[in-house]
């Protein structure tokens, strides 16, 4: 597995190489991004020699020769989607309150924001700024986010302190990144089907009919599955998305397509995650030739289709199913109702009109409506990140939904 290690301007950064060394010895790729601060303690042709790989120390290459090219510009995309997991070691109060706050002015801030890998931080700073309300404010936000934080240990500073702020034991932080990537990989053996974006339901071969959806919440639901160890296999109604990475995708138009897509392939599948906008209603007729514009009233007549989700959960056995409900009142009166009535075991529900969390959003406000009681409402969040609290509770739902199992045959 490849770690991005993340080396930030303090005393600490020279500890950041025996780093290097530990994980590598433990089987992972270590590949290092230094900021500014960080090469004023520590040369990059350190850390080069130590992991073999190429030390990132800007945005855009080394200008000397003349500007940054195309390659070194995108570079921090390229390197947030190979890698397995951020670590930021030592991580100064600066670079803290710059991932809280989203301001990306170097290659590890933007590869912060660029990449949906999961983040572990061991803060090493002196007393006085670990403690400061405004750096335990960032810090806090970033836990809420689902960051990992490996708290400072205490004793004597090299500011001549003693108290909070030394940067972590070697073996704490590599404890963290493990149980980080184990947690990560807790979709392993399983299989989810994914359905993502609109429907087009066609009146004539000129009109269709169809909604707001973007697929971005299903794609990043299928992106982060996948990450998490799953085979993924993502039905998609038409959209403007690449496929995630190891995704299989099956293209889909009309909601009977996308019901056909799913039925053809629910069987192999442990967990299902219903994100599709799909249409409710399809015109009765489908004209052969173009409706002509006249002066009286037109009159469409609509079907229903196949509510997917339904059937999906009628016979889901051990399947767990995730079930989506965008709506525009009485959110949570309504999440309920459905999760009742269509049998699902999650549902996922956001206001859309509120702002943020409406279609074509790259954010999502959010509540998860769970079969055994349970409703976690969610702040906004990258739709990444909501993503990955999706499957928390899915993962988590499984388990209480085993133990009641087992709980049953033991008591016959």
């Amino acid at each position: 597995m490849r770690i991005t290690l993340g080396v930030t301007g303090g005393v600490a950064a020279y500890k950041a190489a025996e780093l290097v060394r530990r994980l590598q010895q433990g089987g992972f790729t270590v590949q290092v991004v230094m900021t500014r601060g960080a090469r004023e303690f520590v040369t990059p042709l350190t850390f080069a020699s130590l992991s073999g790989q190429k030390v990132i120390t800007d945005l855009f290459g080394d200008s000397s020769g003349g500007g940054a090219n195309l390659e070194s510009a995108i570079e921090h995309i390229a390197v947030a989607q190979r890698t397995d997991l951020l670590l930021v070691a030592p991580a100064t109060a600066d670079i803290i309150a710059k991932f809280a706050r989203g301001i990306a002015d170097d290659f590890l801030t933007t590869l912060y924001l660029a990449s949906t890998a999961p983040v572990v931080i061991a803060p090493a700073m002196n007393v006085n700024m670990w403690n400061h309300a405004a750096t335990q404010e960032n810090v806090k936000m970033l836990r809420a986010r689902g960051v990992t934080i490996v708290d400072p240990a205490e004793g004597y500073l090299a500011c001549g302190m003693t108290g909070a702020g030394r940067l972590a034991g070697q073996d704490d932080i590599i404890v963290a990144v493990r149980e980080v990537l184990k947690a990560e990989r807790d979709l392993t053996g399983d299989t989810v089907l994914v359905t993502a974006g609109p429907t087009y339901e066609d009146l004539d071969p000129v009109r269709y009919l169809t909604n707001r959806s973007s697929g971005k919440m299903g794609y990043a639901v299928a992106e982060a599955a996948a990450r998490r160890g799953a085979k993924v296999i993502l039905v998609s109604g038409p959209v403007n998305l690449e496929t995630p990475t190891g995704v299989e995708r099956a293209d889909v138009r009309s909601a009977k397509e996308m019901h056909r897509a799913v039925v053809a392939r629910i069987a192999d599948a442990s967990i299902a995650i219903l994100a599709a906008a799909v249409a409710d209603y399809r015109p009765l007729e489908q004209h052969a030739e173009k409706i002509k514009k006249g002066s009286a009233p037109l009159t469409i007549s609509f079907e229903a289709t196949t509510d997917i989700l339904a059937e999906v959960a009628k016979n889901k056995g051990q399947r767990i199913v995730v079930g989506f409900a965008a709506e525009t009142d009485h959110v949570a009166e309504n999440a309920r109702k459905k999760l009742l009535a269509k049998n699902a075991d999650l549902i996922v529900a956001n206001d859309v009109t509120a702002e943020g969390a409406g279609f074509d959003h790259d954010t999502n406000i959010v509540t998860l409506f769970s079969r055994d009681g349970r409703d976690l409402a969610l702040p906004k969040l990258n739709k990444s990140e909501v993503a990955q609290r999706i499957l928390d509770e899915v993962v988590r739902l499984r388990g209480v939904l085993q133990g009641t199992t087992a709980a049953k045959r033991s008591a016959v």
